[in-house]
């Protein structure tokens, strides 16, 4: 397995979901953390070894795929409350730039929910490169980005008898990515 990003390993990968997670985190009634994730995305990435700044990445997710484990709250998430899946059904990001060092990636892209873009950059460990038993070149990498919901128009919340809110403000996006490289 190699644990940094080399020459050989550029090339086109396609994200794998059956083997790749994107979730979120939630603070809930300001006492715990409510966790969930999206079931459904697809993206591609390209990577530059030699000139990184040629590296791109692309996501696409499907709202009406979020999990929480509970369906009501599943149906909360996907209303007009909060992410508004009939008129937005898909978050997405587009790279804008890239940077690979030894062992970490940093992704300067446009992240839009519900409509709203706004400009993030996304820090990944590179997790290492390896050969599946199938034949698949595979990379994996982990990240988390925490966001401020509010900044793409999403306030509903409950105030709380104790003080606080029901949801909190940041929400913090988590990445567990395995792309497959393109043959």
């Amino acid at each position: 397995m190699t644990t940094a990003i080399t020459p050989e390993l550029s090339g086109t990968y396609t994200l794998d979901p059956a083997h790749s997670r994107i979730g979120f985190v939630a603070r809930h009634a300001m006492v715990t953390k409510v966790r969930g994730s999206f079931n459904e995305f697809t993206g591609t990435a390209v990577v530059d070894a030699e000139k990184p700044e040629q590296s791109s990445v692309s996501l696409s997710i499907q709202v009406a795929s979020i999990d929480t484990r509970n369906a009501d709250r599943d149906g909360h998430l996907r209303s007009n409350d909060f992410l508004a899946m009939d008129e937005y059904p898909q978050i997405t990001f587009a790279s804008t730039g890239v940077k690979l060092s030894d062992g970490s990636v940093q992704i300067d892209g446009d992240l839009t929910v519900r409509g709203v873009t706004k400009a993030i950059t996304l820090d990944f460990d590179f997790e290492g490169a390896a050969t599946d038993p199938f034949g698949n070149h595979r990379l994996g990498f982990e990240g988390s980005h925490a966001i401020s919901r509010k900044d793409y128009g999403i306030t509903w919340n409950a105030p709380l008898e104790t003080g606080g809110v029901l949801v909190s403000d940041k929400i913090t996006l988590e990445f567990e990515i395995s792309l497959i490289k393109n043959v």
